[in-house]
């Protein structure tokens, strides 16, 4: 019975967050009660869970989670500064004079919103308070409208700079040096946040560029879904149109460079090109006179929320992994992946498959701190590429939120969708992505190079 513990503890968890109750607090207090009755029966030996200190102070001192709140901060500045809004209707401008303009609009303010935040959930929700009533108002077909919007919303999972991959990295770059030791090797090299910007960038506009066909291809198809925006609504010439694009995608297109290419060039670390990216934000609101006292203090708040909120569930989830290892559960999970058929193949598979089910009931936060400590060493261990495998988690976790019935992304956009949209329709507007996405995972498991092509060339 000893043996099926950590399998216990997994349900347990599970089962009291389906419950109702708070993350964090189900992650830490389920697993001390497991440790506790373990103990109890002589299951368990407590001197695991010294080692929490240890690992709370190494997350204090970590500068790369730094940039967690540092990201955050850009990205709930970005939202207040009504820069959404008025990259919107200028990209509606720019394009509406075709069928399907509305939609490619949608896309690319979501990829670039993607870009500036890294916020799946402030995305999809500011995108459908902004672009679902437009859309629908020009004959859009709700299904379309809504399907765009989310999976729109949903790029910040993997356009840099996402909070997902800095998480990720910093996960990651632990789980990689534990499978080293397992190994018996060392080596310098490891995993950054950096690296995973530089893989999630051909994957992430790859899968942009097939929205856009898809739109397009819509377009020809079913031209009465996606209409065109009526001449008598454009402005009248073009120079007003350039002036007007020049004048707003100009800014944000420059901070998102500035962030990016900084990390890029190897002029700074993700870290400081976060502070690059928060101190711009600022700059813009200001420029565009939104930044007040009231709004500084409104974003701040906002931000200190969910960092909080992210530490918390760090803490949670520490405690959690060392009551799990406490059972032997790192023992009992590496020999089930080492003895699934297909070997390494068939391992990728199990987890990718247990990550997209386990995206119904949690968060990637949840999911980044708690599934892949415990999986990581072990399919590193296994010859995976670090990069790849990151880049396939955040592209298999989008796909999870956006897959009815439990996708995050859908209930973001049924919170804000007017009365007229149904849930049904939401769910049949986001299959043809969902679909896209699957292809995606597919051609990133059949060509890791998608992933670890860039950082070669550019770290060599």
């Amino acid at each position: 019975m000893s043996e099926l513990m950590p399998l216990f503890l997994f349900i347990g968890v599970v089962a009291v967050l389906l419950l109702g109750y708070p993350v964090a607090l189900s992650l830490g207090g389920t697993a001390l009660a497991f440790a506790l009755a373990g103990e109890a029966l002589g299951w368990f030996d407590p001197s695991f869970l010294e080692a929490l200190p240890n690992r709370l102070y190494g997350v204090i001192t970590n500068e790369t989670l730094i940039a967690v709140p540092l990201f955050v901060f850009m990205g709930v500045m970005l939202e207040r500064s009504r820069i959404a809004e008025h990259l919107l209707d200028t990209m509606a401008m720019l394009f509406g004079s075709v069928r399907g303009g509305l939609g490619i609009s949608v896309t690319l303010v979501g990829m670039l919103l993607a870009a500036s935040t890294g916020i799946v959930g402030a995305t999809v929700v500011t995108m459908g308070l902004l672009s679902l009533p437009v859309m629908l108002r020009r004959n859009y077909d709700p299904a379309v409208a809504a399907g765009t919007i989310c999976a729109s919303g949903t790029l910040g999972q993997i356009i840099p700079p996402s909070i997902v991959l800095v998480l990720l990295g910093d996960v990651l770059s632990s789980a990689y040096q534990q499978a080293q030791l397992e190994m018996g090797v060392w080596s310098p090299d490891t995993v950054s946040v950096g690296d995973l910007f530089v893989g999630a960038l051909v994957p992430g506009l790859l899968l942009v560029g097939l929205y856009l066909l898809y739109q397009v291809g819509l377009a020809v198809v079913r031209p009465q879904a996606v209409p065109a925006i009526p001449a008598e609504e454009r402005p009248a010439g073009r120079g007003e149109l350039a002036r007007r694009v020049v004048s707003v995608l100009l800014p944000p297109l420059l901070l998102v460079v500035a962030v990016l290419g900084s990390i890029l060039g190897g002029l700074a670390t993700p870290t400081e090109a976060a502070s690059v990216g928060a101190v711009g934000a600022m700059v813009l609101a200001a420029a565009r006179r939104q930044l007040s006292l009231t709004i500084l203090r409104e974003v701040v708040r906002q931000t200190a929320t969910v960092t909080s909120m992210v530490f918390l569930i760090f803490i949670g989830a520490a405690i959690f992994s060392l009551v799990f290892r406490g059972f032997h559960g790192d023992d009992l999970v590496t020999e089930f992946l080492t003895g699934l058929p297909g070997g390494v193949v068939g391992a990728v598979a199990v987890v990718m498959l247990v990550m997209f089910l386990l995206g119904f009931i949690l968060d990637f936060i949840e999911i980044t701190f708690v599934v892949v400590p415990i999986v990581g060493p072990v399919l590193l261990a296994m010859g995976l590429d670090p990069v790849w495998l990151g880049v396939m988690i955040a592209l298999n976790l989008q796909t999870s939120f956006l897959t009815p019935p439990f996708g995050f992304s859908l209930f973001y956009l049924r919170g804000v969708a007017p009365p007229g949209v149904g849930t049904a329709q939401i769910y049949r507007g986001v299959l043809p992505y969902i679909l896209i996405q699957l292809a995606m995972l597919a051609m990133l498991a059949l060509w890791p190079a998608l992933a670890t092509w860039l950082p070669g060339l550019i770290y060599g």
